[in-house]
Order: structure tokens, then sequence, then C-alpha cells
């Protein structure tokens, strides 16, 4: 125990160097003076670095994600039994086949944030949280574009959790110290250490380079099972998404950096996205407070007056603290009433009212009339067996306009559209988005099927047809 003098004055968090304690404690042995004891626990303990704390503060968010995809059963008898009895056969026999994977809570009412490939093809999910407690889990809303997917736990009674805090974009510093957390190897909560070797990465897998540029690379061990997890900064905010290593490669591993992952998260929590209503702005998730980031010319948003670089102030008088409360206030009367939203706009706070309305109003068969001269019509059961196209998935032309620019090229009626600039169109509003999205002037790349018969076969093409908008 370390002991100084009361009748000095002297306080334990300004206690004088090591050889002058010496001499004061002889000192005051000698003189007879009162010792008090001063407790080592005043002093920092140095092993709890910035590192650490870092680690303590971000662990509590950390899920381990486990997956169950049912996979059906082969084998000889089963295969025979399916061919020959498949329409009677009780059900085709099926195993389960695990994986694991991670993720991290980014909302305090259980959204978790994780890449699309680790929930691919989920039949069942669940997250296990750092305090061992297990919870089901549905996929909510995903992106394989950029490999961004989120996940709602669901629980039988109110549950609050502790979230993440992001970076701000592009807040990076090569060479800074950078953390990985995640579940390698369905392990459990395991962490690495390393720095932030690169922030434009665009790494290649099988020999292709992977669709979203500018990814980090750090040294920090990242194995399978990572993916999902946060990369994270020493001081405890997430810059990344662990998401791949490289084959027979040593410290080289890579996240999506924020600024991707809020891009995705701002295109999630669109209207458009989730709720099939169209309010056409986009909002810059990773600010603090919201920000819009875009405004598409003519939307609801923008007849309401909304502006690029607005700061969201609050959604029906509720400060939203992120998207996703954003979001939910915004679609909470589902598009039958006005929406209040408060703005800061050059210091000067505004209140707008928008009116949100079902996308279909604005993107059907008539937008794509008007831009095109096709007139699409839904490829029924009906339609199929007439025009044998069984298997088939896309949209039959039933008539083209004269003097229209699809006019101009091949295509003619019974052709079927498949595919919209390289998109497959599950729906006239998609292919309606698809067609307003490319301006006058600009070129639409259809993919059309179409068949003739030739005696008593039947010749079936796909092809491109390039058609340039007026």
């Amino acid at each position: 125990m370390i002991f100084s003098t009361e009748a000095s004055g002297t306080p334990c968090a300004s206690r004088p160097s090591v050889p002058d304690r010496l001499r004061t404690l002889v000192l005051g042995a000698m003189g007879g003076l009162t010792l008090a004891a001063c407790p080592l626990s005043l002093a920092e303990d140095p092993r709890r670095n910035a590192t650490v704390k870092a680690v303590e503060k971000v662990l509590p968010t950390i899920v381990n994600i486990q997956t169950e995809i049912l996979v059906e059963r082969g084998g000889y008898y089963n295969d025979l039994l399916w061919d020959f009895f498949g329409p009677y056969y009780r059900k085709r026999p099926t195993r389960s086949a695990y994986s694991l994977g991670s993720g991290v809570m980014i909302d305090d009412d259980g959204y978790v944030l994780t890449n699309a490939h680790v929930i691919r093809q989920a039949d069942r999910i669940e997250v296990v949280l750092h305090d061992g407690r297990v919870f089901e889990a549905q996929a909510f809303a995903g992106d394989n574009d950029s490999d961004v997917a989120l996940l709602k736990i669901l629980s039988d009674k109110p549950e609050k959790f502790t979230a993440v805090q992001f970076a701000k974009p592009d807040d990076l510093l090569l060479g800074e110290t950078v953390i990985a957390l995640g579940n390698p190897f369905g392990l459990g909560s395991s962490i690495s250490k390393g720095i932030l070797s690169s922030k434009n990465r665009r790494p290649e897998v099988d020999g292709m380079p992977l669709e979203i540029a500018d990814w980090l690379q750090t040294d920090a061990a990242i194995n399978p099972g990572n993916s999902g997890g946060p990369l994270i900064n020493i001081q405890g905010e997430m810059i990344g998404l662990n998401v791949a290593v490289f084959k027979d490669a040593q410290g080289i591993g890579f996240a999506i950096p924020m600024k991707r992952v809020t891009s995705a998260l701002g295109e999630i929590f669109m209207p458009e996205f989730l709720s099939g209503l169209w309010f056409g702005a986009q909002i810059d998730a990773g600010q603090s407070p919201l920000r819009v980031a875009a405004v598409q010319p003519g939307a609801p948003a923008d007849q309401a007056g909304l502006k690029a670089g607005d700061q969201i102030l609050s959604v029906n008088d509720y400060p939203p603290g992120n998207i996703i409360d954003y979001f939910t206030e915004l679609t909470r009367n589902r598009g039958r009433g006005p929406v209040t939203i408060s703005v800061l706009r050059g210091g000067d706070p505004l209140t707008l009212t928008a009116k949100l309305e079902p996308e279909e109003n604005h993107y059907n068969a008539d937008l794509i009339r008007r831009r095109t001269g096709i007139t699409l019509q839904p490829l029924t059961q009906d339609l199929r067996r007439y025009f044998g196209l069984r298997g088939v998935t896309g949209f039959i032309v039933a008539s083209v306009e004269p003097q229209s620019p699809a006019s101009r090229t091949r295509i003619q009626e019974q052709f079927v559209i498949t595919a919209i600039n390289g998109r497959q169109i599950q729906s006239i509003t998609d292919a309606a988005k698809l067609v307003d999205s490319v301006p006058p002037g600009g070129e639409l790349i259809l993919q059309a099927l179409f068949q003739r018969q030739l005696g008593t076969l039947i010749s079936r093409r796909t092809i491109e047809i390039s058609l340039t908008l007026d």
C-alpha cells in the first residue's frame, strides 16, 4: 500500500515522484506524522487501453448468425419415387444445411446489418447475442449488388438492444488502427486487430472484379464467418462491413466502406423499395442529422418543395434518430394522408407537406406506352398456353404505336420482353421505372423473345433490340 502524509496536504492525484515519496515516508516515520492510505485504484489500469475500450463499446452490438437451408435429399430410390410418383409423393425428402456468419445491431429495435450472401436462400435464421440470448430473425430487406442486407429480430415482448455507432463517411486514415469483430468458423465473438492498408481496393474473385469499387483493405484477420461483422476504428465507430478474404493469402481482408453501406441503407429505406409508395427522395443514412441526398424531379417530394441538402428535423413532429425512424414515420399512414416534414435549409427552418401515393399511379403501362410506343401486357398462364410459352417469364407486346420510338425498331406484336437494360423485369412497375430512368435521347436495350412456326416445329430466339427514346 502507498501512503502519503495528511499533514503535508499532498493529494493522491498529485503525488510527488517515487524518490520523493520514499523520502517523505522515511521522514514521516521518524517524525511520527499521521499516515493515510492512498489506493492504487485511482491510477488508470494500463491494460485498459484504447483498443480494449473500443471493443468493450462495440462487442454488445455483435451477433452471430446461424442460417438453415433445406436441401432436397438425393439418392437413387428417392429420385425414382419422385420421377414416377412426384405429384402423389407426399413430399420431397429434405435435409438441413447450416451456415454461419456475423452481423451487427444498427438500431435498438433489433435491426441487424449483415452481408446479403450470409442469408441468401436461408429458410430459417437465428441470431445469438453477445450475452448468449438466442432470437429468431427474418430477412427484412437486402441488395445483392451492394451485398448489404438487414435482418429484424423477432421477439414476443418489447426488447431494446445496443446499437453500433457509425463513423462519418470517408473519415479514414491510412495506417490507422482498425479492429475486425465477428464469428469466424462459428467460434463465437472474435476480435482481430490491424491497420487500414488501403481505402480504394477493387478485389477480384475467380479472376473477375467484384461489383463494388473502393473497398477497404486491412491486415486484421478476417476469416470465413467474419462476413457481416463490423470493422471499427480505435474510437469504437464502425467504418466498414467485413465481407471477403483472398484465398491462399494472409493478412489481406476486405470490408465495404460505410459510405457504400449507408448508400445501400438509403436505397433500402425508400418508400418505393419497401412499401410500394412513391415519394422520390433519397436520404443520406450516414449523416446525423439526416440529410436529403437527391430528389426526383416531378415526384411528390419535389412537389412538396424538398431539396437535396435539406437537413431533416422532424417527420410528423417526430425527430428521427436514424434512417429507420425516418422511414417508419414517413410511411406510418400508408399514403392515406399528408406527411409534415420539417427541414433546415441554409440555417432557416421550413415546414413542408407531402403526399405519398401508390407507385402504380405513376409507374405503369401508360408511362411505358407514352415513352416507347409499346403496350405491354402481363404474360398470364392462359397466354403462355395459347402461345406455347410454358416456363417463359416476361411481358408480351400487345401493340406498337406507329411513328413511335418502338416502330423504328424490329420489335413486333407477340414479342415477349424479358429484360430491360440487362435487368429482368418482375412487374409493369419495375419496367416503367427502368424506362423512366432513361433521359430523352437515351438508349433502352430490350431483351425480346420471339418464335415462329417452321412446319411442325417452333423456332424460338432471344434478341437484343436497341431503342432510342424521344
